[in-house]
């Protein structure tokens, strides 16, 4: 009775880690349809959602991918659309775009250089973006303080660019005193 109980028992757990199913992502995501089941449930449950940005955002590679997939939106004017009809997303988005580019000089510079190019290649853009600039620092002190020290530094690493907005002032001072 013994020996029928240890085997029994034997039996049982060989079953029991046999039968155990293992999970493999590769193997799974090589199917077509389990791959876009698997984005389906992601992206239909906003804390899995969360969560996979979350992941993606701690890779290098996946925030430029990220970042190129937004710039593309952003000028096939998908995201424009998305942001008329979201007002607080649009916020968020702006916000968190700012704190990326902080932190990631090379982010910062990409966007930079982006900007400059789509400015310089149209005059009205340029000066829409001018004016936008200009509204967000009138609304924001820090930044505003930010973008002084910015120019300061700029002036004083380059003393012809000093002496130009010096110029630039006096004469803009002299205008308003003829107003």
């Amino acid at each position: 009775m013994k020996n029928l109980l240890i085997f029994s028992v034997i039996a049982t757990l060989l079953l029991t880690v046999s039968c155990k199913s293992s999970f493999n992502a590769s193997e799974t995501l090589q199917n077509d349809e389990n791959r876009k089941q698997l984005y389906q449930n992601i992206i239909s449950d906003p804390v899995k959602f969360s969560e996979f940005l979350e992941v993606a955002g701690g890779n290098k590679v996946a925030q430029m991918l990220m970042m190129k997939n937004h710039m593309k939106m952003m000028e096939d004017g998908k995201m424009k659309e998305m942001m008329k009809e979201n007002p607080e997303m649009k916020e968020k988005m702006e916000k968190m775009m700012q704190e990326k580019m902080e932190n990631n000089p090379e982010m910062q510079k990409k966007m930079q250089e982006k900007m400059r190019k789509k400015m310089m290649e149209d005059p009205a853009e340029k000066e829409a973006m001018m004016e936008k600039m200009h509204s967000k620092i009138m609304e924001n002190p820090e930044m505003m303080e930010k973008m002084m020290d910015k120019m300061m530094m700029m002036m004083h690493e380059n003393p012809k660019m000093m002496e130009m907005m010096k110029k630039k002032m006096k004469d803009h001072q002299s205008k308003m005193e003829k107003k």
